[in-house]
C-alpha cells in the first residue's frame, strides 16, 4: 500500500479533505482507514483565522476523524517562531482574528492591539473585517522596530463566490507602508511543516495536498515525500509542466490511493501506458486507468525538462487523453 512506510499524514484541508462546506467524496472513509492502520493524521492549514477546535468540529461534521490536537495551523507556527526569539510574556501585536490571538497566548506571549504597548513583534493573519485601524497600529509597531511575521503568504483564498484576497495580499499594506517584508510561517516556507512534525512526533511523514506552490513545494522545502491529489486546484497540465520544486513523489486522483499499491513508474512506463517524446511533443500510447497514463507522462516530461519545465503546448496531446 502507498501508505506503508509512513507514520504520519500531513494533510492539507480545502481541496483534499473538503471542498468548502462538503467533504471530498471518499475522503473521510480513506482517513478512517489510515487511522485504523495506526497512521497519525495531522490537518495542516495556512488558515490562521479559525481555532483548531473549530476546524476539528467542522471535520467531524463531515465524517472525518479529528480532534483539536490533530489540527496544525499557520497561526501556531507563527506563534512558535516568535516565542523562540523573544522572552516569555512579551507583547505581540496581533493583526488578525481569534485563532491567531489564541495561538500567541498559548505560546506564553501577550497579544495586544496597539503600538503604544511597545510590542516586540507584529503577527498578521487573515480575518473577516480586518480594520484599517489595526493595520495602522501594525505599521506603527513595525516602524518602531517590531519584528514582522505573517502567518502565510497566500495571495488569494477560495470561497463559494470565487477567489478573494488572502493574507499575502493583506500583508502588502504594512509592507508597503513600512518597507519591511514579513517572515512567513505558512506553507511553502518551512515553519508550518516543522510545527507539524514537532507536534506529531513524525519520523516519516507524507505531505498530502492539492496545490503545487504551497503543499508540494512545502514538502520539497522540508525534504519529505509528497502526494498530489487531483481533487482541488492542480490540474494535469500543471503537474506535467511542474518545475522540480513542484514535482510530487506520487500523483493520485484522490485519498483512496493511500490504501492501494502505488505502481512502478520507470522510463515513461506505468501500467499499460508508455510516454515518450517525438519531434518535441510528448506522446502517450497504451490503455488503462487515466491516472496511470498521467503518471507515465509525468515521468517522461520531468526527465526531459530536467531542472526546467516542459512547455504546455508540448504536453497538450497527453492532457487531451488523460484530462
Amino acid at each position: 500500500m502507498l501508505i506503508d512506510g509512513y507514520d504520519t499524514l500531513l494533510l492539507d484541508l480545502d481541496g483534499v479533505v473538503y471542498l468548502g462546506a462538503h467533504a471530498v467524496p471518499g475522503a473521510p472513509a480513506a482517513l478512517e482507514q489510515a487511522r485504523g492502520r495506526g497512521v497519525r493524521l495531522a490537518y495542516v492549514t495556512n488558515n490562521a483565522s479559525r481555532t483548531p477546535a473549530a476546524i476539528a468540529a467542522h471535520l467531524r461534521e463531515l465524517g472525518a476523524p479529528a480532534t483539536a490536537a490533530d489540527v496544525v495551523t499557520s497561526a501556531q507556527a507563527a506563534a512558535r517562531l516568535i516565542a523562540e526569539r523573544v522572552p516569555p510574556g512579551s507583547n505581540v501585536l496581533v493583526v488578525g482574528g481569534s485563532g491567531l490571538r489564541m495561538a500567541v497566548r498559548d505560546r506564553g506571549l501577550r497579544p495586544v492591539s496597539t503600538a503604544l504597548e511597545s510590542p516586540v513583534a507584529v503577527v498578521q493573519g487573515i480575518a473577516p473585517g480586518l480594520a484599517y485601524g489595526l493595520l495602522s497600529e501594525g505599521a506603527l509597531a513595525v516602524r518602531q522596530g517590531a519584528w514582522f511575521v505573517a502567518s502565510n503568504g497566500d495571495s488569494t483564498m477560495p470561497t463559494g463566490r470565487g477567489e478573494l484576497p488572502g493574507n499575502g495580499a493583506m500583508v502588502r499594506v504594512i509592507a508597503a507602508a513600512t518597507g519591511v517584508e514579513p517572515v512567513y510561517a505558512g506553507k511553502p516556507d518551512p515553519p508550518l511543516h516543522r510545527e507539524s512534525m514537532i507536534r506529531t512526533g513524525a519520523r516519516r511523514p507524507l505531505v498530502v495536498g492539492d496545490r503545487l506552490d504551497t503543499d508540494i513545494e512545502g514538502a520539497s522545502n522540508a525534504g519529505v515525500d509528497s502526494l498530489l491529489v487531483l481533487t482541488g486546484v492542480a490540474t494535469a497540465v500543471d503537474v506535467l509542466t511542474a518545475e522540480p520544486r513542484h514535482r510530487p513523489t506520487y500523483v493520485a486522483e484522490d485519498l483512496g490511493a493511500l490504501q492501494l499499491p502505488y505502481p512502478e513508474v520507470r522510463d515513461g512506463v506505468c501500467g499499460g501506458w508508455r510516454a515518450r517524446w517525438q519531434d518535441g511533443v510528448l506522446d502517450l500510447e497504451g490503455d488503462g486507468s487515466r491516472i496511470d497514463g498521467l503518471r507515465a507522462a509525468c515521468d517522461a516530461a520531468w526527465a526531459v525538462a530536467g531542472e526546467g519545465r516542459a512547455e504546455e503546448d508540448a504536453v497538450k496531446p497527453v492532457v487531451d487523453r488523460v484530462g
